[in-house]
């Protein structure tokens, strides 16, 4: 019994850990490679979003092909039992797809216009939006622990979003306008994410489904709903210089840290809870800070930001706070 215990907080802080240097290294790369002085014309994050998508399914199919023993036939009766011949239930998921591939392509306009530590921490807000979305769609009731959180939430972002001295001499490089455009793509992905992230937590607890079928059907319609973005958006550059241009080493790392992100959640999902959450999104807030500062140097933090980013990491833990008394009878 010691053993599986051991195992499991083991996987638990694997899980977690993966999930800081995730979150840490994509928001990182990201900006870097948007920011980047080049030759030639720069990647197109549209069409990043899209390869990640795919390499997101191919992923899962391992996964499932993994879960039906390697067995090709199996996979096979497994994805057209589950994907084709439920076509309803498939549907269901191209509405958080569609949400999560305009989400992944703000997060792109969000880095290019923000640096990494102060889009971390703004980001933050949906933890706020995914609770007043689970409040009215799947009527969870909070704490006070939580409502307090929220509020503690809410003043540390307008803190690190408070204009300062120092911006007015950066501004100069940057102006007030690509600050607003980040944050305005941050709020939109905020909201977002909140929405689609409650969705699909409906319709997880609804079906029986595995995790991973589900990411399969999300990364289909995320697929598709991605490429009409492509030809909409960048339709004329891509006709001009191809699918891949400008992508480079750093563009596939981008790319591969984005499509593990969604894998990574879902497993620290079904191995860590809210705290080891928590936890780790706090983590990844003062890494990318550091080298924000150190690294990228496209980032002075003053003291507002770091009373700001403080607030915030302390409302993620008070949020995942459960106040229970110590001798309750263990879950099986």
């Amino acid at each position: 019994e010691s053993q599986s215990q051991e195992m499991s907080t083991n996987l638990k802080y694997l899980s977690l850990g993966i999930l800081v240097f995730q979150t840490t290294s994509l928001v990182l790369t990201m900006r870097y490679s948007r920011t980047l002085k080049e030759e030639g014309p720069r990647y197109l994050s549209s069409t990043a979003v899209v390869i990640a998508e795919l390499l997101k399914i191919l992923t899962c199919i391992l996964l499932v092909y993994k879960d039906s023993k390697c067995n090709l036939r199996t996979l096979n009766r497994v994805l057209r039992d589950e994907i084709l011949n439920k076509p309803m239930e498939t549907l269901k998921l191209a509405i958080p797809s569609g949400i999560y591939t305009l989400q992944n392509n703000l997060l792109y306009i969000a880095l290019s216009n923000l640096d990494a530590a102060t889009y971390q921490v703004t980001y933050q807000l949906k933890i706020l939006t995914t609770a007043l979305f689970s409040v009215f769609m799947l009527s969870k009731k909070l704490g006070v622990y939580q409502w307090l959180s929220l509020v503690i939430l809410m003043t540390g972002v307008a803190f690190v979003q408070w204009p300062s001295d120092s911006q007015a001499t950066s501004a100069k490089e940057h102006s007030a306008g690509s600050q607003f455009v980040g944050l305005m793509a941050v709020l939109i992905a905020c909201f977002s994410s909140g929405f689609a992230g409650v969705y699909f937590e409906k319709i997880l607890k609804e079906t029986k489904q595995s995790v991973w079928i589900r990411n399969i059907q999300l990364g289909f319609f995320g697929s598709i709903f991605g490429l009409m973005g492509v030809y909409i958006y960048d339709g004329e550059q891509l006709s001009k210089h191809g699918f891949f241009q400008g992508y480079n080493k750093l563009t596939w790392i981008v790319v591969v840290l984005q499509a593990l992100g969604g894998l990574v959640i879902a497993a620290v999902i079904k191995y860590a809870d809210n705290i080891l959450k928590g936890f780790a999104t706090s983590l990844s807030i003062i890494l990318s800070t550091l080298i924000s500062y150190f690294w990228l140097q496209d980032f002075v933090p003053t003291s507002v930001f770091f009373f700001g980013a403080i607030l915030v990491i302390a409302a993620t833990f008070l949020y995942g706070y459960d106040p229970k008394p110590a001798g309750n009878p263990i879950k099986a």
